[in-house]
């Protein structure tokens, strides 16, 4: 089968590799159609893994696929399913599995594509209890957006952050595959959407998928226009995914008593914080990483009613380097879906 693995730092090689066993007990085998690429890529592509991994590694974290075949013990799947696979290999058994808080397993064994190889490939087996049906009629590079970028801002902007109708939102990166994402949401909920863009056909697309208001960083200081925007109010939710270049003007932007919620850190992982802004101002800083299970199923059924990710660019799976670099450039607007 054709897969594509990372043999160093920058350095893919798309290779023709054992296919798996038919799938065990409690297992499914999937064929692999679509995957969406997300930052998560890039840091390991270039060498960024946070544990011990090996090369050659198999890449792609996010992906969509239909049933190929279905192991023993298995209900609820058939082959020609479609379906959706969850990329951390979590327990199942801990207690924060159990109350399904997935993304804060006790014994998580690594993230596919990261730590472990990944879905870039045509077949991969996997635990039926990791994958999740997708609703007739989605497309699969649709799909394929759900498991990590609908997810995550789900848990974000809900269990997080509990955005609630009628809020404003300061929504960084709107460009970006969850910040696209993100902007949709909030907008769907009735919230007001002031979102942050690098250049101006980036504005003009976001303002064509909801945003309220558009921030150009570039030219304007952000935390300037938004209080500008709020009459000095503030917000009262900021989705913070940049890090180090907008951690603190995000803070600026809240009102008293804000919520900030964050899941990244691509400009860099270290603030200085004011504390005593923090308490007087009573701020509440949430930390968010991954999604669980239900999430990706929340993120699904929204697709099905009509919130469809925004597409950047589709690449076979020879130009996944291509996808990875545009990615990098921050030139993108949506998700880059590789194909099969």
């Amino acid at each position: 089968m054709r897969a594509l693995t990372l043999i160093a730092d920058r350095k893919l090689e798309l290779s023709d590799l054992t296919p798996p066993p038919p799938p065990a007990p409690g297992e499914v085998q999937i064929h692999v159609r679509a995957v969406a690429l997300n930052h998560i890529d890039v840091w390991g592509w270039r060498g960024m893994a946070f544990a011990k991994r090996k090369l050659p590694l198999v890449v792609g974290a996010e992906a969509a696929g239909e049933i190929a075949a279905v192991g023993a013990d298995v209900a609820g799947f058939k082959p020609g399913d479609p379906v959706v696979m969850y990329g951390a290999l979590t327990c199942g058994v801990c207690r924060a599995c159990r109350a399904g808080r997935d993304n804060l397993c006790e014994d998580v064994k690594g993230l596919m594509g990261f730590h472990v190889d990944g879905f870039a490939r045509e077949l991969v087996n996997l635990s039926a209890r990791l994958v999740i049906p997708v609703p007739a009629g989605l497309e699969f590079r649709d799909a394929a957006c759900a498991p990590i970028a609908f997810s995550t801002v789900e848990h974000m902007l809900f269990d997080n952050a509990k955005l609630a109708p009628g809020e404003t939102i300061l929504v960084h990166a709107g460009g970006s595959g969850i910040g696209t994402v993100a902007i949709q949401m909030a907008k769907a909920l009735g919230c007001t959407v002031i979102t942050t863009v690098g250049d101006d056909a980036k504005a003009e697309k976001a303002r064509a998928l909801g945003a309220d208001h558009v921030i150009n960083y570039r030219s304007d200081r952000f935390e300037h226009a938004v209080r500008k925007i709020t009459g000095k109010k503030g917000v009262d939710v900021v989705f913070e995914h940049v890090g180090a270049d907008t951690f603190l003007g995000s803070l600026l932007s809240l009102k008293r008593g804000g919520r900030l919620v964050t899941c990244g850190a691509t400009s860099g992982p270290t603030v200085t914080l004011n504390l005593m802004q923090l308490f007087q101002q009573q701020y509440r800083i949430f930390g968010s990483f991954g999604a669980s299970i239900r999430n990706v199923r929340a993120g699904l059924a929204k697709m099905a009613a009509g919130m469809k990710p925004v597409i950047d660019t589709e690449v076979a799976l020879a130009d996944f380097a291509r996808g990875l670099e545009r990615l990098e450039s921050r030139q993108v607007f949506g998700k880059i879906v590789v194909r099969f």
